[in-house]
């Protein structure tokens, strides 16, 4: 397997029919509908989606085999993960968490930050969170603003940031 995409948490059960509350880790909920199986962190198995059904902010999916909640109360915080080949093409200056997470960051003067150790997902904006070569963490809000150019051919993000944020 390659790089794995994390798309969803599973933060529950529901029911006693094999139903599981999943926490979407993706802007486009109903990515779930495309999926034809999905992998949980830490096990090579597909695990086959048999449907797919929407509540205000979680997803509620079952896989096929699982039609009892005894068989899927193990995999509460577990993670859905998908492969490269059932990555979506993004639209143009939008990138997928796990190619941001690690590159490299400099300012628009060639002076290099850190690298990108995390980004939160808040409701307005995400924020990169950077680590220094001393262990610092810098938050960086991911806006045009401050953001001046990722580039992934590069492993590299170009920022500007106001005084006092580095």
């Amino acid at each position: 397997m390659g790089k794995m995409l994390r798309v969803g948490k599973i933060i529950n059960t529901h029911g006693i029919k094999g139903d599981l509350k999943v926490l979407p880790l993706t802007d486009y909920m109903e990515r779930f509908e495309e999926l034809d199986w999905v992998y949980l962190d830490g096990n090579n198995e597909k695990f086959y989606i048999r449907n797919v059904k929407y509540m205000p902010t979680v997803v509620l999916l079952s896989f096929k085999g699982y039609e009892d909640i005894n068989l899927v109360k193990k995999f509460r915080d577990r993670y859905l993960l998908i492969d490269e080949s059932q990555r979506r093409d993004l639209p143009e200056d939008t990138h997928y968490i796990a190619d941001i997470v690690g590159l490299d960051v400099y300012t628009v003067e060639n002076k290099h930050i850190g690298k990108v150790k995390d980004i939160i997902q808040t409701g307005s904006n995400e924020v990169y969170v950077i680590e220094d070569e001393n262990d610092k963490e810098i938050m960086i809000p991911a806006v045009k603003e401050f953001i001046i150019d990722i580039r992934l051919d590069e492993r590299k993000i170009i920022i500007d940031p106001i005084e006092g944020m580095v």
